[in-house]
């Protein structure tokens, strides 16, 4: 992977709103956490200001993925924080992994799309469901940023239904052969290698890894995105790709597999939404705090005041129950369900709270020389993927009721 500088492909933004950034902790969450929790955390936060803060704008105005980051994601450590160090991993606690995922999308959830695509949807299920081969072989690379992945399961008539998927792979005895299609694939047009599910002649659902190369193997690009323009999305195209033996992981099947994964993916979904809001509310909060009318700053409104408010109770909140889903992610206890929950809460509080500061900071609000838009449209795509908000209803309806309503 070719490693370009920031300045040879983007305007360096020399704002310094980022260096002021203070995050909200109102209900004193901080206690709660362990002095590594907060070491991690604030060692990705002056990365992200340090990094992404000052490219992300030009890069979203430019639909331009700033592909040198992979390789600096590598060196933080941002990759595969909850895979063991054996492994190139971090080795950390899953609270770990989502404050690592809140520093990122306070930056931008394209960059933390980037991020947690290649942790929880590529080395999680290499390390989860591979072989040690698999494992020695592919992870390390990975862990460091030198091998970018995807995940390979939504196609183009399956996407909240994913256990209609079409794409399937025959023996032919020395190797598999592979056809099919996927979409709406983060990272897929720089991956190097792809987690890619799909049935065997049984039809019984396995995942396989693809490497880049591989003859019949293609990634277009997705071009035209009004969301998450800092992060590259394309599709995976398979014809008659001959894949491997020993690329088939093999520890587990069935459409139980690509959904631990997604669960995963879920859980920094629902830490990386809530520094999404922190980015647009601490930006209304100054703002307001330095915007003039009548003769005195608006924040000196009721109007204002009670969006500032609302903004803060929203976030302390959402940030109250990521602490805790961390804690029985920690102890293995988290429940598809408790993970819907958190992440369609925290995705649609993040929104809500895009949106009311857009209004805050009216006009200038549209502008790039604030977050506000780009966090907008940006979470209007987190809404809708690893799994769409009304879907994440319906999984707590199941579980409240028993009674299944996806038909």
């Amino acid at each position: 992977m070719a490693v370009l500088t920031a300045t040879e492909d983007i305007v360096i933004n020399k704002r310094t709103k980022a260096d002021e950034f203070v995050a909200p902790d109102f209900y004193q969450l901080d206690d709660l956490l362990t002095d590594e929790h907060k070491l991690i955390r604030d060692s990705i936060r002056e990365f992200v200001k340090k990094e992404i803060s000052p490219i992300i704008e030009d890069c979203c105005q430019k639909a331009y993925f700033p592909e040198y980051m992979v390789g600096k994601f590598g060196e933080v450590g941002a990759f595969g924080p909850t895979i063991p160090a054996e492994y190139g991993g971090g080795g950390l606690d899953y609270i770990s992994y989502g404050l690592i995922m809140q520093e990122i999308e306070r930056g931008d959830s394209g960059m933390r799309s980037t991020v947690s695509v290649q942790s929880s949807l590529v080395m999680y299920p290499i390390y989860k469901f591979g072989s040690e081969e698999q494992r020695k072989k592919y992870l390390p690379g990975l862990a460091s940023g030198k091998l970018l992945g995807c995940f390979g399961l939504t196609e183009p008539d399956f996407g909240s239904n994913p256990s209609g998927m079409v794409t399937n792979f025959k023996d032919m005895g020395d190797h598999y052969l592979l056809n099919g299609a996927k979409m709406w694939i983060s990272n897929s047009p720089k991956a190097d290698v792809a987690v890619v599910w799909a049935k065997n002649e049984a039809g019984r659902i396995k995942g396989l890894i693809v490497e880049r190369g591989m003859e019949g193997f293609s990634t277009p690009e997705t071009h035209d995105k009004w969301s998450l323009r800092a992060s590259c999305t394309g599709e995976l195209v398979f014809d008659n790709v001959k894949v491997p033996k020993e690329n088939l992981l093999p520890n587990k099947d069935g459409l139980g597999a690509p959904m631990m994964c997604l669960d995963s993916a879920r859980f920094g979904i629902a830490w990386g939404a809530i520094g999404a809001a922190m980015d647009c509310y601490e930006s209304a909060r100054k703002y307001a705090m330095e915007r003039i009318q009548f003769d005195k700053p608006i924040a000196s409104y009721q109007l204002i005041q009670k969006k500032l408010a609302e903004f803060l109770t929203e976030i302390t909140k959402a940030q109250l129950l990521t602490w805790r889903l961390g804690l029985l992610m920690n102890e293995g206890k988290a429940t598809t369900a408790q993970i819907s929950m958190a992440k369609r809460n925290n995705v649609e509080m993040a929104i809500n709270i895009a949106r009311e500061a857009r209004q805050i900071h009216g006009g200038m609000g549209i502008t790039g020389e604030y977050p506000i838009m780009r966090h907008m449209m940006n979470l209007e795509s987190v809404l809708t993927y690893e799994g769409t908000h009304d879907i994440h209803l319906l999984i707590l309806g199941n579980e409240i009721t028993g009674i299944p309503a996806f038909k």
